[in-house]
């Protein structure tokens, strides 16, 4: 019960706030694709207008939504939005840096993809990002912010197109089912093939799995 997020009726958005103090291009940034065991982290940033059309569509958390939902949703925040950016940070990156640095990096890519189109920057998480510009860390941002929500499904469908590339060049993982999440069938590919080079090696899931079949 005490790491259930908190109901969104509860909450004002937290843009709210920084609309009533005067700021005009709040930038909501969320990041997808911390958990899997291959490709990439993608972190993206959004900027809404004041009064846009999503406000009432209720949680925009893109892990609460089907893909067909999140493509529909997608295309709705492209057509709504002020401005929007996106960073990837891949797996080699990941291994090097860890995936916590990595997430941080990819969200300071996405805001400064958007060319100083922002004025605050309202983080999802707990962690701010190197920025000069004012920020600020939403807990389960996601859930409680419109923009944030909307960062999440952007970074959340662009990570997803990229495994289904890449599920082109290593079909034998089924990437474009899992997206390089630890399923038991991606989990089986690796104890069958060994890991290729989209895997994440400092990932136990990648290594144990590995260690497997020698």
């Amino acid at each position: 019960m005490g790491n259930k997020p908190p109901l969104i009726e509860c909450f004002t958005p937290p843009e709210d706030d920084l609309f009533e103090k005067g700021y005009k291009y709040v930038a909501g940034i969320d990041e997808a694709g911390r958990g899997p065991l291959a490709g990439p982290v993608v972190a993206a940033a959004v900027i809404f207008p004041k009064n846009h059309s999503l406000r009432g569509s209720g949680t925009l958390d893109s892990k609460k939504m089907l893909p067909v939902r999140r493509e529909k949703v997608f295309k709705m925040i492209q057509s709504l939005s002020l401005a929007v950016a996106f960073g990837i940070v891949d797996q080699w990156e990941i291994d090097r840096i860890n995936i916590h640095r990595a997430s941080l990096k990819a969200m300071e890519i996405a805001a400064s993809n958007l060319y100083n189109s922002a004025d605050y920057l309202l983080i999802d998480g707990l962690h701010k990002i190197n920025s000069s510009l004012p920020q600020l860390t939403v807990k389960h941002g996601d859930f409680i912010s419109p923009l944030i929500g909307s960062a999440s499904v952007i970074a959340k469908v662009i990570r997803d197109r990229i495994m289904e590339k890449y599920h082109q060049l290593y079909p034998g993982y089924n990437f474009a089912k899992n997206k390089g999440y630890g399923t038991e069938e991606h989990r089986e590919a690796i104890r069958r093939y060994g890991y290729c080079s989209l895997h994440r090696k400092t990932f136990r899931g990648v290594v144990f799995y590995q260690d497997l079949i020698k």
